[in-house]
Parts: C-alpha cells; structure tokens; sequence
C-alpha cells in the first residue's frame, strides 16, 4: 500500500495549492519541479507542453537542473519509442523501464542519443491529458548509479496529475481565447486612442470599476463615462463584454 508521510502530504498540499493559484504560468511549472525535488529523489527533469493543436508535437520547456537543449524532444521525435503514448488522450505516470526491459533500453537509439550524452540512466514520465486531448509531459532523470524510481514516487505523482492537467487546460484555452485579440498598445495604435483613453482601456481589460478609475485618475464620474463611450465609438463597440472580447489583459 502506498502511503505519504506529514511533511509529504504538506509539500503535496503547497504543490496542489500553487497549481491552482499562481497567476505565473511559467514560474508556476519552475517551482513546481523544485518542490516535487523535496519528495521525490532525482536529479534533472524536463517539463514540456504540447503546442495546443491537438497533437503529440511538444513546444515551450522548463527544466531542472538540466544541460539538455529544451528543443531535442523535437529533434528526437522519431526515434522516441514512448511517443506512442503520448496520443493515448490519457494522463498516467510509469518508469521507463516498465516499457522495455533496461537491457534492451540501453541499447536504443532514443537511450544513447539522449540518457546516454547527459548520464541518466532511469526516468519516470508523467503524460498530461484533459478531455482525451494531449498536453504536455514531465520527465524525471536519475544519473547513472542510482537505483530506479519506486512505486511510491509513482503514487505521489498521480496525487497532482488531475490538478495539473486542468490548471494547463485552462491555459490553453484561455492562449485560444486570447489569439485573435489585440493587446492594448495595438488597439490604441490602430483606433487612434488618446494619452488618456490609451489609460483607461489599460484600466478596463484590467477589471477596473468605473469608480475604480475615477479614483485612481483623479477625475470625475462624468469624465470617465465620456472617455469610455468614445473608446466604445472608436472601436465599433457598444459595452465592456465586448470589449474583453477584443482587448486582451496585459
């Protein structure tokens, strides 16, 4: 039976707790990798995402104690016999070498190219999927002399999978989202905003109140209300859902 001790389960809550509320996408994948390290022995990782097209194809990396190029799981693709994984729609975690014997491991092409040059010789994989659709994949390396990862490191791995998958899910859905909206220094370069409409509509995608605006610029409720309906005029819109809709938050 798999079991987790105090001052795992509190490391495991904080790694929980920061997926969900980080407001940094990126930073939160960083510290992630540092405090799954505190739980979890191994010495390098690599946290890939995939390109948010529905395929196997990975993009944007971070990694941990790493000198491998984030780029060779592109230049690598073909010769990776766990791609066919990746394709599953599934999340799951499993050891490498719970797909090959390490015998026959070592000499494949993907162990020499990769394992090989960076002197690891063991890895744990965590695939990330939400709604059957690929999103990324965690890889955990141990060097060489090291013994390979536990069932146990498995078992907390899948405690942060689910929590994990939905928090890369919202951001991609919320980069889909954003793809055909203009930042605000677009909007205000191809409307013709003034200095201080250019202000205002920063204040607005931000979720400013009107109120809130009023106090912030010193100006009155009447002013803000003038300067809004002409962003509105200016941009062909009529309200300020339609204005998130087509003004990205910076």
């Amino acid at each position: 039976m798999n079991t987790i001790d105090n001052n795992e389960f509190m490391i495991l809550n904080s790694i929980i707790y920061k997926i969900h509320t980080n407001p940094d996408f990126a930073a939160m994948r960083k510290e992630l990798l540092e405090q799954l390290k505190m739980i979890i022995d191994f010495d390098s990782a690599e946290f890939h995402l995939s390109r948010g097209d529905g395929s196997i194809s990975l993009d944007s990396g971070i990694s941990y104690n790493s000198n491998a190029s984030l780029d060779y799981s592109k230049a690598y693709e073909h010769i990776d016999y766990s791609q066919g994984i990746l394709g599953t729609g599934s999340s799951m975690v499993y050891r490498e070498t719970d797909l090959m014997p390490d015998e026959k491991r070592v000499q494949t092409e993907y162990y020499k190219s990769i394992y090989e040059v960076n002197n690891w010789h063991y890895s744990l994989q965590l695939v990330l999927s939400y709604d059957k659709r690929f999103l990324g994949v965690i890889t955990f390396y141990k060097n060489k002399g090291k013994e390979d990862f536990k069932y146990a490191d498995i078992f907390k791995i899948q405690l942060i999978e689910n929590h994990l998958a939905y928090r890369i899910n919202k951001e991609q859905e919320a980069a889909s989202k954003n793809k055909d909206k203009v930042s605000v220094e677009e909007a205000v370069e191809q409307f013709g905003l003034t200095k201080k409409e250019s202000d205002i509509l920063d204040l607005l995608v931000k979720g400013y109140s009107n109120k809130e605006i009023c106090d912030k610029m010193v100006i009155s409720s009447n002013t803000v209300k003038k300067h809004i309906l002409n962003i509105y005029r200016k941009l062909n819109i009529k309200n300020r859902v339609q204005l998130l809709c087509m003004v990205k938050e910076p």
